[in-house]
């Protein structure tokens, strides 16, 4: 198959990946709402809120923002999951309290950091990008402004 070929066959099937991936997140969102239903009604039924449970509900939050954030911009940015995680492994050390492990602990703690570094580093990355992009506009207007 030519190169011609492979590009045409490749826009035309593009369609397929993006209607693919935004069904997914709709689905995802949609779960999501659910599954905060059933703890919500868990939560009622049970008569108490945990710090563990509010953890839950603000990565439910989380996911959410990130599924607006992909609808808004057509892209997912990588630190959102990295919190995401983050959260989670709170709420792992925070649901197991004192019973946990020392060796658990300093894992989840590690990972912890480890995770933060990288949300760190991405969101410098995503500084840097948008600064270049910033000044790759201003030369593109400062060469099309007739002085």
């Amino acid at each position: 198959m030519s190169k011609l070929n492979e590009k045409k066959v490749s826009k035309s099937l593009h369609w397929t990946t993006v209607a693919s991936e935004k069904a997914l997140l709709a689905v995802i969102g949609v779960l999501t709402l659910v599954a905060v239903a059933i703890d919500i009604v868990g939560l009622w039924e049970k008569k108490a809120i945990q710090l563990a449970d509010l953890f839950l509900f603000f990565i439910y939050a989380e996911i959410i923002g990130m599924i607006g954030a992909f609808y808004a911009s057509s892209r997912i940015p990588v630190t959102l999951p990295i919190i995401i995680a983050i959260t989670a492994l709170c709420r792992v050390l925070v649901a197991q309290g004192k019973e946990i492990d020392s060796l658990t602990l300093i894992a989840a703690a590690g990972a912890i950091f480890l995770l933060a570094g990288a949300a760190y580093l991405m969101s410098l990355k995503d500084k840097i990008s948008l600064q270049k992009k910033m000044l790759r506009k201003q030369e593109e207007d400062s060469m099309n402004d007739p002085v």
